[in-house]
C-alpha cells in the first residue's frame, strides 16, 4: 500500500474555495449567536437563518424599516407593540426604538430566546396560551405576520390579536386573504407592499385597521 498522496481524492480548486466560504460564514455566525448570548446585541436576522419548515421568510431591510417606523410612529418613546411571528420587524425595533418604548417578540422559533425576556413563546395553535405578565388589550399597536395562509392559523392569530390590542392592528399576509381578513378583524388593505429577501410566490400585502403611513 503507497502512502502516497495521489492515491488521496482531490477536490476542484472552485470546490474547496466555495467549502472553504461556507464553513467560515457558518462560523462567523456561530460567533455572533455567542455574542448575542452572552448579552452584546448583534442587530439583523442574518445571524439566524430561515426555517422554512417553519415558514419563516424574513423582510428585506427598507421593509423592516418602514414598518418600524409606522411602529414608532404609533407608539411614540414610551408606547408597548407587540410583534407577532414577525422577527425581522422586532430586530429593526430593536435598533430604532427609545429604551422607554417597549416592544416584544411573540415567536414560535425559540432561537429567539436570546432576547431574553423580550421573547415570548407562541404556538398560533394555543392564541390565549400567554405569560400571565401579558394583560389583555395592553398594547397600543399589534404588528402580526402568521406564519401560514391555512383558514386555522389566521383565525386563531386573531384570537391573540384581539386579546393583546387596544386597538390598533397591522397585518402582513397573502393578498388572498383580504375579504376574510376585512370580516374578522375589519382590516383594509394598505398602499405599501411588503418585500422579503427572498420572492414569495404568493402576493404579499400589508393590511391594518387605523389611518396609517402606509399609505402614503
Amino acid at each position: 500500500m503507497s502512502d502516497s498522496d495521489d492515491d488521496v481524492p482531490q477536490l476542484p480548486a472552485d470546490t474547496l474555495a466555495a467549502l472553504q466560504e461556507f464553513y467560515a460564514l457558518q462560523a462567523a455566525k456561530e460567533e455572533q449567536m455567542q455574542t448575542m448570548l452572552a448579552g452584546d446585541v448583534v442587530e439583523g436576522t442574518g445571524v439566524v437563518d430561515e426555517d422554512w419548515q417553519l415558514s419563516q421568510f424574513w423582510y428585506d431591510e427598507n421593509t423592516a424599516t418602514v414598518l418600524a417606523q409606522e411602529v414608532l410612529r404609533v407608539t411614540g418613546e414610551t408606547g408597548r407593540v407587540a410583534c407577532l411571528c414577525c422577527p425581522t420587524l422586532y430586530q429593526k425595533l430593536r435598533e430604532l426604538k427609545a429604551d422607554t418604548c417597549t416592544a416584544i417578540l411573540l415567536e414560535f422559533d425559540k432561537r429567539f430566546e436570546m432576547y431574553g425576556k423580550d421573547f415570548v413563546f407562541y404556538d398560533y395553535k394555543e392564541p390565549l396560551d400567554l405569560p400571565q405578565v401579558i394583560k389583555s388589550q395592553s398594547f397600543d399597536l399589534v404588528v402580526a405576520d402568521p406564519p401560514f395562509l391555512s383558514e386555522e392559523c389566521h383565525e386563531k392569530v386573531a384570537q391573540t390579536i384581539k386579546y393583546l390590542a387596544k386597538e390598533k392592528v397591522v397585518y402582513c399576509t397573502g393578498a388572498v386573504m383580504e375579504k376574510e381578513l376585512e370580516k374578522k378583524l375589519g382590516l383594509k388593505v394598505c398602499k405599501f407592499q411588503p418585500k422579503h429577501e427572498r420572492n414569495l410566490a404568493n402576493e404579499f400585502r400589508c393590511f391594518a385597521n387605523y389611518d396609517t403611513g402606509l399609505d402614503s
